[in-house]
């Protein structure tokens, strides 16, 4: 990666086990709906064959996001992360499959000063990158230079779809696709360090070509 791209200038967050917690069970959620365990829930439901077919899953998918998003709470180092990038100015974004219902609800009992949001009711879903390039364009910020933020592969895809950068958060185990990421974050206290050593690792880079 060229080191002079290395600036963030922007962050996106993932929602559920990124900023917030969820308990959701996609696999009873699959077996509700009769998805194998080895497809995408959306996706599949998408494909199925009749509009009342898709209507009657999703119905059941939103359920479940309901339910999960009356329990969230806000993850270790979130909202002391987030309070130091909103003191240096740095744009931020959330980028979550979630539906608007349940992610308007988790945001309404987890408030974070976060304004730009987007669901699957607004752009396709994770890993494609309409959603962050839409962001991209209302910052006005070359791809580049924003940071996309998740727990899972599709975070990472959808980042490298948009031509960002991607940062895995995996506070506990890391998983086989980690090393499909740009970074990997283990607390979220860790954030706003590796944001600014970026921007250092750049500057000393233009000190040097300088000289």
């Amino acid at each position: 990666m060229n080191t002079y791209q290395s600036t963030v200038a922007g962050v996106i967050f993932d929602l559920d086990g990124t900023l917030v917690s969820s308990e959701l069970d996609f696999t009873l959620i699959k077996a509700q709906v009769g998805c194998p365990d080895e497809h995408d829930l959306l996706s599949f439901i998408d494909g199925l064959p009749s509009p009342y077919m898709r209507e009657e899953a999703m119905n059941i998918v939103h359920q479940h996001e309901l339910i999960d998003a009356q329990h969230a709470t806000l993850l270790p180092g979130v909202a002391q992360a987030i309070a130091r990038l909103k003191e240096q100015a740095i744009p931020m974004a959330i980028v979550t499959r979630n539906y608007d219902r349940a992610t308007a609800l988790k945001l309404k009992n987890n408030p974070l000063p976060i304004q730009t949001v987007l669901t699957r009711s607004d752009a396709p879903p994770k890993p494609d990158p309409s959603a962050l390039n839409a962001i991209a364009t209302l910052w006005g910020i070359d791809q580049q230079h924003i940071l996309y933020v998740g727990d899972y592969l599709y975070d990472i895809q959808a980042a490298h779809n948009a031509n960002m950068r991607a940062c895995l958060y995996a506070p506990s185990d890391v998983p086989a696709y980690a090393e499909q990421a740009d970074y990997i974050l283990h607390h979220f206290s860790e954030l706003p360090k590796l944001i600014n050593n970026l921007g250092q690792t750049r500057q000393s880079r233009l000190i040097n070509a300088s000289v």
